[in-house]
């Protein structure tokens, strides 16, 4: 039954496809209402020579490895390289420098790039920057929550979709409103970077490292909110991990759980067990599905057809995704800038 089910889903998916495309305008459905595809680990110079390459490549999720660096006190764009930057993004701040200038700069560079590009493209489709910081957050050498929020802030503006714009004036939780659906149309999210925020593989390793980013960035999002000040958050965090049921319960303090709407785990874990991902979607959270290729029958991780691709979309569309996961960099704009409507 489950076999039948998802080919109910592929073929009602599929048709359903080529109703959203990534650029349609008219009867725009709303951002909690789509699947779209990302690029893992998008900072490789191996995928994008340039991180605004990257931002071309129409993904409407890209990745950046984050390390809180102790003894510079910067935040280092690296996979493996705590110490120094080895990254796609440039020396660049404005729109002439973007595809010229020299790489493996630091974080602030990378949202430079995003300042300048968006110069060239403000009505681009919203995306999602995964933000995995490795080592955590560090406050004792001011590279804490706020200093994260302070530096996004003051490269980007007000090109961010914020937490307190989901909640608006009529919802005190981040849950709430988004149970409420209050997530604004893919329309009125053109022009907008959406940060999302996961506990990094150091920091998981560490046996000294009780405190990490997901809790530690909801811990900040509550806090902010009493203090009136939830404006200044620039980022959602996400609870990492397939589960079935609602993973927040069993993770979190119930003082912080209301602060997650984000999801992000292995596509395979969520489909090839069976959980029921229904629930992400009855309540308008955002599903990120990493490592789509590799739900049965798995396909290429790097360079499956244009077929291939079409299909595992509107796969993952009917299991409630809202974005998925591969390393997909190589496939064509018209490719990664597709989307779907959600189940």
């Amino acid at each position: 039954m489950r076999v039948v089910r998802r080919l109910a889903a592929l073929v009602g998916a599929a048709a359903m496809l080529m109703t959203v495309p990534g650029n349609a305008h008219a009867a725009s459905p709303k951002f909690s209402e789509t699947t779209a595809i990302g690029t893992h680990n998008a900072y490789d110079k191996a995928k994008y020579t340039y991180w605004a390459q990257a931002l071309d490549s129409g993904a409407s999720l890209l990745e950046l490895d984050v390390y809180a660096d102790s003894l510079s006190r910067r935040w280092r764009v690296s996979h493996s390289n705590p110490l120094g930057n080895d990254n796609n993004c440039e020396k660049a701040a404005t729109p002439a420098d973007l595809y010229s200038k020299s790489r493996n700069q630091d974080l602030g560079s990378c949202l430079d790039n995003m300042a300048a590009w968006q110069q060239l493209h403000p009505d681009h489709a919203p995306v999602v920057v995964k933000v995995e910081l490795k080592v955590g957050f560090n406050n004792n050498v001011g590279l804490g929550a706020d200093e994260f929020d302070t530096l996004v802030r003051n490269k980007l503006g007000g090109s961010v979709f914020k937490p307190a714009d989901l909640l608006g004036s009529s919802y005190s939780t981040l849950d709430a409103a988004a149970k409420a659906n209050a997530w604004p149309t893919r329309d009125a999210m053109r022009g907008k970077f959406l940060f999302e925020l996961i506990p990094g593989t150091v920091e998981q390793q560490n046996p000294f490292d009780h405190y990490w980013t997901d809790e530690e960035y909801g811990d900040h999002l509550r806090d902010l909110y009493a203090a009136g000040n939830i404006a200044e958050a620039q980022a959602f965090p996400a609870v990492l991990g397939a589960e079935n049921g609602d993973p927040r319960v069993s993770r979190y303090d119930s003082s912080i759980r209301p602060w997650f709407v984000f999801f992000d785990g292995d596509a395979a874990s969520y489909v090839n067990n069976g959980y029921d991902t229904s629930f992400y979607s009855t309540n308008h959270y955002i599903l990120i599905m990493t490592d789509a290729a590799g739900v049965s029958p798995a396909i290429s991780s790097t360079a499956p057809t244009d077929a291939e691709v079409a299909a595992r979309l509107a796969l993952l569309a009917g299991d409630h995704a809202s974005l998925i996961t591969s390393d997909w960099a190589a496939k064509p704009a018209a490719v990664l800038s597709s989307v779907a409507a959600r189940s």
